[in-house]
C-alpha cells in the first residue's frame, strides 16, 4: 500500500497559433416543378461550381460531396390539403482550402458560379504536432509549479512525480461557424474579406507528486 503523503493536481498548458487551412460547406439549392428539373438544373449549376473551384486552385482531392437531396415541397393553406408545388434539390461539398490566402477568392469564385448556400467554415491546422508540444511544456510548468505551492503551504518538499496523465489537444479548430449566402460581387476581381483569426491548442495533464518533509 502506497503510504506516502501524495498530491494529486491537474493543470494545462495552452498555446495560439494561426491556422493555415480551412474547411467550407456549400452548395447548390435549386427548385423546379418536376424531380428531373430540380436535379437537371441543380447538376448544371453544380458543375459551374466545381469549375470555378478548380480555376480558383482547389484540387479534386479536395472537393467531397457531404449531401444530396431531393424532396416534394408543398404548399399548405388552412383547412385545404397540401399542394405539390414542385421538387426541391439540394447537393452539398465540403471544400479543403489548403493555401488561405485563396479562400475568399473561391467562395466568391462559387457563388458567382451558382452556388446559393454557403452553410459554414472552420479554421485548422495541417499538423498540430508544433502546438500541441509547446502547450505540452507550459502545461507541465504550470503542474510543477502548482505542487511547488502546495508543498511549501503545507510544510513539504516534492520528492518525486509518481505518474502523468495527458488530455484534451488539438481538435480540429473550432466547429464550423455559420456564413450566410451573399450577393454577387460586383466589381471584377472582389474577394469576400474573411478572417482566419487564431486557434487555442489545449492540453490537459494530471500529475501525481510524492512529498516529503
Amino acid at each position: 500500500m502506497f503510504k506516502a503523503t501524495t498530491l494529486n493536481l491537474s493543470a494545462y498548458g495552452e498555446t495560439r497559433i494561426a491556422p493555415d487551412k480551412a474547411t467550407i460547406n456549400l452548395g447548390v439549392q435549386t427548385e423546379a416543378p418536376t424531380a428531373a428539373a430540380a436535379l437537371t438544373a441543380n447538376n448544371t449549376q453544380m458543375t459551374s461550381m466545381i469549375a470555378a473551384l478548380r480555376k480558383a486552385g482547389i484540387a479534386d482531392k479536395e472537393i467531397q460531396t457531404s449531401g444530396l437531396n431531393l424532396s416534394p415541397q408543398y404548399d399548405y393553406v388552412q383547412n385545404e390539403p397540401p399542394k405539390l408545388r414542385g421538387y426541391q434539390a439540394s447537393n452539398q461539398v465540403t471544400i479543403t482550402v489548403n493555401d488561405l490566402n485563396k479562400l475568399g477568392q473561391a467562395v466568391d469564385a462559387t457563388v458567382k458560379a451558382g452556388a446559393n448556400q454557403v452553410n459554414g467554415i472552420s479554421f485548422g491546422l495541417k499538423d498540430p504536432s508544433a502546438a500541441e508540444d509547446a502547450a505540452r511544456h507550459a502545461a507541465v510548468k504550470a503542474l510543477a509549479a502548482k505542487a511547488d505551492l502546495y508543498a511549501k503551504a503545507t510544510g513539504h518538499r516534492v520528492g518525486r512525480l509518481v505518474t502523468l496523465s495527458e488530455s484534451g489537444g488539438y481538435s480540429g479548430g473550432p466547429p464550423p461557424a455559420p456564413m450566410m449566402a451573399y450577393a454577387r460581387m460586383e466589381k471584377a476581381g472582389d474577394s469576400v474579406p474573411v478572417s482566419a483569426g487564431e486557434l487555442s491548442v489545449r492540453i490537459d495533464i494530471n500529475g501525481l507528486y510524492e512529498l516529503t518533509k
